[in-house]
């Protein structure tokens, strides 16, 4: 599947499914999944505002892979999708608004020209609008036990008043709600500028990693300031750090960067365990929407194992691919290297792309969320940000050989030819080992369903290196089985 990350259109998605998950085994998962505020009943319409200027929509980025190398990842076509800057699009990275257009992030901004007046608030960085819709808020009633007083009225009205035991202010709130997650989690999120030497860049998110000063995001949010720019991340009490990169993973779209004078109460999130996540389970999403920090939304586990593949849409861009978490909690560019928490407050995923639907008027302005984010499950950042930290790059498994990154349904075939005139099976590789040849369509990674090069990728990129695999292949109209183990590169 090829997405934006938050914010750009993305191609279709692959037409095979992801493999069907088990259910949960009884006597370990919930009996159901807490319901979210928001069903139950009917949304409220807000009065719909004046259409805004077709200039006044970023666009949104498509993301699709096109790695030649199932063990790398290659520059995408033209055609690939790019990243959504906020972790939303049809599977596009949801990280930091870029500058306005297709293959930009989230909530882009560019430094005012000379003479130029500030930008009135309500205006992002890069010119981005965000307009605000004022609606009356309908109450809900409070269960319970709700205590009310009949206020007499002398008068001829007739009128009787209504008042609320509890205010909301004085409501005790539990830790495993929503609004308790939020209190403990928030703290420890920021908000990251990202800005290059030449002024442009974007907002995204990340969160504390470790009480050493870590901070855990998405790539594409920090890419404008990895040669000399500027980075610097904000909490939500307003203290702002300045902050270096400590390394970056393009391919799995991954970053670490540490504050400068990190101060000495950094409470780190709690890293959960993404591998025992269900369809079903309830997320909660923090993150900086076009600009909006703090913002915290909700939402379940709509899938597992997505194939997802971003880039930022340039021609020398080079894919990012993930075997992704999908959720419907609403995600949108400035979202991306937020963090995907499960009803008890731990980190399962970081939140990077989304699936966005067209604005319907043949523009490219950027799009919002359509209830199909992506996030990167978090066993697999977990590992990739503890290989940045200790070694500055990052490592990949690898089973050296070159496959298609056409998106079909039939599986991954290995190339005729290499990369950059290489062996399309690398000699002494993983793959020449295991007695796989050029022309072999790769069907099945152990119990997971391969149907394209990209989908392969992502799923050799949720192991490491020397972890042994089951590869199932076609060759000449016969289906074959072999175990190897993966190999590594190290780098991007």
């Amino acid at each position: 599947m090829s997405t934006e990350n938050e914010g750009t259109a993305v191609p279709p998605a692959p037409s095979a499914p992801p493999v069907p998950v088990d259910s949960p085994a009884a006597g370990n998962q919930p009996q159901g999944a807490p319901a979210d505020a928001s069903q139950g009943r009917p949304p409220y319409a807000p009065p719909t505002p004046p259409a805004p200027p077709a200039s006044a929509a970023p666009g949104q980025q498509g993301v699709q892979g096109s790695a030649p190398d199932a063990s790398w990842p290659p520059p995408p076509p033209p055609s690939t999708p790019s990243y959504g800057g906020g972790g939303d699009g049809p599977a596009s990275p949801g990280g930091p608004g870029g500058p306005g257009g297709p293959g930009s992030w989230g909530a882009p901004h560019q430094q005012p020209a000379p003479q130029q007046p500030a930008p009135k608030s309500g205006r992002g960085r890069g010119g981005l609008f965000a307009g605000v819709l004022v609606a009356a808020l309908v109450a809900g009633g409070l269960g319970g036990g709700l205590g009310y007083t009949l206020a007499e009225n002398n008068d001829d009205s007739g009128s009787t008043t209504v008042a609320a035991s509890d205010t909301g202010g004085s409501l005790k709130r539990d830790p495993g709600t929503v609004a308790g997650v939020a209190a403990r989690s928030l703290p420890s999120t920021v908000t990251i500028e990202a800005e290059s030497t030449s002024g442009e860049g974007g907002t995204g998110t990340g969160f504390v990693f470790d009480k050493q000063g870590h901070i855990l995001t998405n790539n594409h949010v920090v890419a404008e300031a990895v040669d000399g720019g500027k980075l610097t991340a904000t909490f939500p009490d307003g203290k702002k750090y300045n902050a270096t990169v400590v390394g970056h993973a393009q391919g799995y779209d991954v970053a670490v960067i540490k504050l400068q004078n990190a101060p000495t109460t950094l409470k780190p999130l709690a890293l959960g365990d993404s591998d025992k996540v269900a369809v079903g389970d309830s997320t909660i999403a923090i993150g900086a929407p076009f600009g909006l920090s703090n913002t915290v939304t909700t939402g379940i586990i709509s899938a597992k194992d997505r194939p997802v593949a971003s880039s930022d849409g340039s021609a020398d861009s080079k894919a990012s691919y993930m075997s992704a978490l999908q959720t419907d909690a609403s995600i949108n560019p400035g979202n991306s290297g937020g963090p995907l928490l499960d009803a008890q407050g731990n980190v399962i995923g970081i939140n990077s792309a989304i699936q966005s639907a067209s604005n319907g008027l043949g523009g490219t302005g950027q799009a919002g969320s359509i209830g199909l984010g992506f996030a990167i499950p978090i066993n697999q950042a977990k590992y990739v940000a503890q290989q940045l930290i200790k070694t500055g790059k990052p490592v990949y498994a690898k089973i050296g050989a070159s496959v298609s990154l056409e998106e079909t349904t039939d599986g991954a075939k290995i190339t005729d030819q290499g990369v950059g005139g290489a062996e399309p099976v690398e000699p002494g590789g993983p793959a020449a080992d295991a007695g796989l040849k050029p022309g072999d369509v790769i069907t099945k990674l152990d119990d997971h369903v391969i149907d394209s090069g990209p989908t392969l990728i992502g799923e050799i990129w949720t192991h490491q290196p020397g972890d042994k695999v089951t590869v199932t292949y076609e060759r000449g109209g016969k289906e074959h089985t072999v175990e190897l183990t993966l190999g590594s590169k190290t780098g991007d």
